[in-house]
């Protein structure tokens, strides 16, 4: 309930028309890019079963919360959990390069609380399976939706920590 106010920015941010409506993944991690095994270079997107109309501050955000933090997204100790500013810089760099000055200055801007809002999305989503008795995301181990659940919390808690490195990183990116 703290961030009640916070969660409903970017789409009060939509209603107002200073963030569009585009085509958005929905689900941007590392393990939807198929890779060449020889190169290493991405070859094309995957899992485009969840593109639809977005935000594109969702699709940064969700591939910060999965790619920018310490821990693995289940990891039980949370004190191995937070946000590596330096893969947020690398990130937030190559997504402002490859997105060629197509984002509004709203869309920049909001950038880290995309990666926040995400964050904790995700963090209510695995809450609410938990509490639903684990029927959507698949678990392999006792509480591990409760698991999952602690780790985007303690990520979202680091982020709040940090959140002025993170909007200079993003300041700075776009220059």
């Amino acid at each position: 309930l703290d961030r009640e106010k916070e969660a409903a920015i970017a789409m009060n941010m939509l209603k107002e028309g200073r963030l569009p409506l585009c085509v958005t993944h929905n689900d941007t991690k590392l393990n939807n890019i198929m890779i060449d095994d020889e190169t290493g270079e991405a070859l094309c997107v995957i899992d485009l079963d969840t593109i639809m109309p977005g935000l594109s501050i969702f699709d940064f955000g969700d591939s910060i919360r999965f790619g920018a933090n310490t821990a693995e997204e289940d990891e039980p100790d949370v004190s191995k959990v937070s946000l590596s500013l330096p893969l947020f810089e690398t990130y937030t760099r190559g997504y402002l390069e490859g997105c060629k000055g197509s984002l509004s200055p709203d869309e920049k801007k909001m950038l880290p609380m995309g990666a926040k809002l995400m964050t904790f999305e995700c963090g209510v989503r695995f809450l609410t399976d938990f509490l639903q008795g684990d029927t959507y995301f698949h678990t392999s181990r006792e509480n591990h939706n409760l698991d999952r659940t602690r780790t985007q919390f303690a990520l979202v808690a680091d982020m709040e920590k940090k959140w002025e490195e993170m909007e200079e990183i993003v300041r700075k990116s776009e220059k």
